[in-house]
């Protein structure tokens, strides 16, 4: 059982997939906030380079919402940039079409095998993230919802 009293096996997760950008990430924060409000174990998804600005900016506490909030971190496969630029759209779009598949599938398969965790129950992505679609597939969960 965990804190709310539902075992974790029963409840649902929901994976969160923002395209990396500032305009995206921050309103699926606060749906991801909303889900956890519900009931939801979250898994929220940056790029590692979100994730390191995050860091900076908030601090190590920034991503330690809760016990069943948790986040992750994959490529986004452009070159390193400096922390406090902005990254090129264009590439961004072109890396993430390209690159993002392979170590989201990967992690969610890392997901499906952690038994501490409950079973992934949905992917919530940006509509432009559709590789989110194959990634999922043989997964055995109830489905993937867009959020664009």
């Amino acid at each position: 059982m965990d804190g709310v009293g539902v075992e974790v096996s029963k409840r649902p997760h929901a994976v969160c997939l923002p395209f990396p950008a500032q305009g995206h990430i921050s309103p699926m924060m606060k749906f991801a906030k909303l889900l956890h409000h519900r009931g939801f174990h979250i898994t929220f998804v940056n790029s590692e380079y979100n994730h390191k600005r995050m860091l900076k900016s908030r601090g190590p506490s920034a991503l330690h919402v809760s016990q069943d909030f948790c986040f992750e971190a994959i490529p986004d496969g452009l070159p390193p940039t400096d922390a406090d630029a902005t990254q090129d759209i264009l590439s961004l779009c072109d890396s993430t079409s390209k690159t993002f598949l392979g170590p989201f599938r990967n992690l969610l398969d890392n997901l499906s095998l952690d038994k501490t965790l409950p079973p992934v129950t949905c992917i919530v992505s940006d509509g432009v993230m559709s590789f989110a679609i194959k990634a999922s597939e043989g997964l055995e969960f109830r489905g993937t919802c867009y959020v664009t």
